[in-house]
């Protein structure tokens, strides 16, 4: 049976001289994996090898789930697979791909998270225009601009990920006590094993818990700031996520070595 879904390309690796195996993450069908038959070709039927991030829409044909489906149409359409990013915004593309990846199932829609997926990977390659005297001028300026916006693109993805998997850690509230979370706390902590925030007289029972600071602890219990944030509150943050999805995943991420500064 032929099924037509939107997909974008997650992992693609060689299979032999002329096909691929493709990890694609679906609006409808969730995450699977194709054989894609002579890609690799010149003059291939899908316009030539599948590259991570490529995106349109696919016809499959799959006889059983506990198998590789088989990809008979990829139409392509125009994106950000071969756009210039900077090596930090494609390294977050990277990380998100790997942590959609690991923490959906096969054939588990998720059709709000592809959506947020899409629009992660279209507007982390959004950047406004400059001539080259500005860039001149400004040059280290905006480099740090984009590391900001990416890391701030990511995070904001990865609490949309933690929340359409059912993970949605507790941000609002002492996750122990049940106690509103507030800026007049005196010290704030994250615990992995809790899923969420913990107080001051709660904190002695999480042996896991990380402290923050008042910054972080605010964007993350209003997330509208997070896009204002400094690097700084932003690098915070996004070592609490890595801490998270590690202990989720019982190991770390392989892309998360790249996104933190040492």
């Amino acid at each position: 049976m032929l099924t037509k879904d939107v997909a974008i390309c997650i992992r693609a690796v060689d299979y032999s001289e002329t096909s691929q195996i493709v990890t694609f993450f679906t609006r409808t069908n969730g995450k699977l994996s194709a054989i894609a038959k002579g890609s690799k070709r010149p003059k291939s039927a899908f316009d030539g090898p599948l590259e991570v991030f490529s995106h349109g829409s696919i016809v499959f044909s799959d006889s059983s789930k506990e198998k590789l489906a088989t990809l008979t149409e990829f139409e392509q359409q125009p994106g950000f697979s071969n756009l210039p990013m900077s090596l930090f915004a494609l390294n977050c593309c990277l990380f998100a791909a790997e942590l959609v990846n690991l923490l959906t199932d096969d054939y588990d829609p998720h059709p709000q998270l592809f959506d947020s997926f899409l629009q992660f990977l279209q507007n982390i390659n959004e950047r406004p225009a400059a001539s080259s005297c500005d860039e001149s001028r400004r040059g280290k300026r905006k480099t740090r601009d984009k590391r900001r916006s990416a890391l701030s693109l990511l995070i904001l993805f990865q609490l949309t990920l933690l929340k359409e998997i059912g993970l949605q850690p507790i941000l609002h509230a002492c996750t122990n006590c049940k106690n509103s979370f507030s800026k007049d706390w005196p010290q704030v902590f994250f615990s992995s094993s809790a899923n969420g925030l913990i107080c001051k007289d709660c904190e002695a029972s999480f042996p896991d818990k990380v402290r923050l600071t008042k910054s972080a602890a605010n964007c993350l219990a209003d997330v509208k700031l997070i896009a204002k944030s400094d690097e700084k509150v932003l690098n915070e943050i996004e070592k609490i996520l890595i801490h998270h999805f590690s202990e989720t995943l019982g190991k770390q991420p392989k892309m998360a070595k790249h996104i933190l500064r040492n």
